[in-house]
């Protein structure tokens, strides 16, 4: 199982904000649970306490009396050495209340109270009892400490027997050591369920999004020309989706076929006629005929220069294009040398471009390789060498002949439209401008320098297919 990559929870990502809001719910939740579960366990714990002190309180009512000298007498409790331990934090104590008089405090009280008394009111005045014969009353210590006391009044029935109050009495720290234990186990608890539902989050998330990790691979492999189709099975939330835009992708595929049987058609059309031109006028010596010559060569030359831009154009937009450039770049080189025959020019290829693609039109590379090949082969003496090679995301070819080269100050008129520096050389001063326009259409360039060779070097960068 593959984790979220941390760099793509960035801020406004769908993904950071499903899991921030996930978090921010079991935080809610756990701090919820925790605080409830806590305040149960407290006030279950004080509840035992307090019905823990009424048994001993009924025990302490069960041993009591009054001595014939008044003297009160409680043999020790059993059960809980607790009583007979000093400051254990559970006490006992019975006080004598007359009905006249001042009120004896502390007239029996466990060992455990030491030489101290429960901070009782000293006079005949007694709480309210509850129902179940006893009350509840909060008390604190000499020494601070917050105690839970239940006290009940009592008579026993001696003749002249006095009025007794009969209190026991608990440390809350009783109650708070328990609930802090049980504090950290729930902190524990939660803290681990807290990261196993964020661990669960996560994975979940990851789950959910992965068709989109998929559907962005595929968008990708249509971009750069190794599918025309949204491939995959995908979730059905995702699948209309995925079946609009494959039905996208054909209609787009339908016009830009459309465009090039329209751009083919008038191509055709137009050299149909230009071509009945040249050779009329071919077979006439006069001036007119070789002005016409010259005129129809210069429109045929037109002709293929928008052409050519119009089915770059609509190439670019195009999606699935990819184009081996191993194959062309052969057949080219097999091709020039018999256009330079009379002039004895080798044209070679360093390297092998296997693997290699071009992500456009294949007749668009053969019109851009073929025209800078061929004005190096009217410039070269001896030789004229290719190279392919992959630059990052372009496929960079470059040209170099063994020609007289180009001034610096010159170079970069030689891509200008009808522009020729050598009025000697055959062509009309159209193919590198052409190659140009395709380049910048495709999103490449074009440049000129000097050779290795000593000649003039074509630089040519096109986007490059992804294997």
């Amino acid at each position: 199982m593959r984790l979220p990559n941390p760099l793509s929870l960035r801020h406004g990502s769908l993904r950071m904000r499903l899991l921030l809001g996930a978090l921010i719910w079991i935080v809610l939740a756990i701090a919820v649970a925790g605080w409830g579960l806590r305040g149960l366990f407290q006030e279950h714990v004080n509840q035992q306490l307090q019905d823990q002190l009424v048994r001993q309180l009924n025990q302490l009512s069960a041993s009591v009396n009054v001595h014939t000298d008044g003297r009160v007498g409680v043999p020790a409790l059993a059960g809980d050495t607790r009583f007979s331990t000093p400051l254990s934090g559970l006490y006992w104590q019975v006080d004598v209340l007359p009905a006249t008089g001042t009120a004896q405090l502390g007239a029996a009280r466990s060992r455990s109270l030491w030489d101290q008394l429960l901070p009782l009111p000293p006079d005949t005045a007694f709480p309210g009892s509850t129902p179940r014969g006893y009350a509840a009353l909060p008390l604190q210590d000499a020494q601070g400490h917050e105690l839970l006391a239940v006290s009940r009044p009592l008579q026993l029935p001696d003749a002249n027997a006095p009025l007794l109050r009969l209190t026991v009495a608990a440390d809350q720290a009783l109650v708070a050591e328990p609930v802090q234990r049980f504090t950290t186990m729930l902190l524990t608890a939660l803290g681990a369920l807290a990261a196993g539902l964020t661990l669960a989050v996560a994975v979940q998330l990851q789950l959910a999004l992965r068709p989109l990790d998929m559907l962005r691979q595929r968008l990708s492999a249509v971009r750069t020309g190794q599918s025309t189709q949204l491939e995959g099975d995908f979730p059905n939330e995702l699948q209309p989706l995925i079946n609009e835009f494959n039905h996208v992708l054909s209609a787009n595929a339908d016009i830009v076929q459309r465009a090039r049987t329209q751009a083919g058609n008038l191509a055709h059309a137009v050299h149909t006629p230009l071509s009945i031109l040249g050779n009329a006028a071919a077979q006439e010596s006069t001036p007119l005929a070789q002005l016409v010559q010259e005129q129809v060569a210069t429109a045929q030359r037109q002709v293929d220069y928008h052409l050519a831009r119009a089915r770059a154009a609509a190439a670019v937009r195009a999606t699935g294009l990819r184009t081996p450039v191993q194959a062309p770049v052969q057949a080219l080189l097999r091709t020039m040398p018999r256009l330079h025959a009379a002039r004895c020019v080798q044209f070679a290829q360093i390297g092998n471009a296997e693997g290699l693609a071009f992500r456009g039109e294949a007749q668009d590379l053969f019109e851009m390789l073929g025209n800078l090949l061929d004005n190096a082969g009217k410039w070269a003496r001896h030789q004229v060498q290719l190279q392919v090679t992959q630059e990052g995301e372009l496929l960079c070819f470059t040209i170099d002949d063994d020609g007289p080269g180009i001034p610096a100050d010159q170079r970069q008129h030689i891509f200008e439209r009808g522009q020729r520096l050598d009025e000697q050389r055959p062509g009309a001063g159209l193919g590198l401008d052409i190659v140009r326009e395709l380049a910048h259409t495709y999103g490449g360039t074009v440049a000129a320098d000097v050779a290795a060779l000593g000649g003039l070097r074509m630089r040519l960068c096109l986007p490059a297919a992804q294997a």
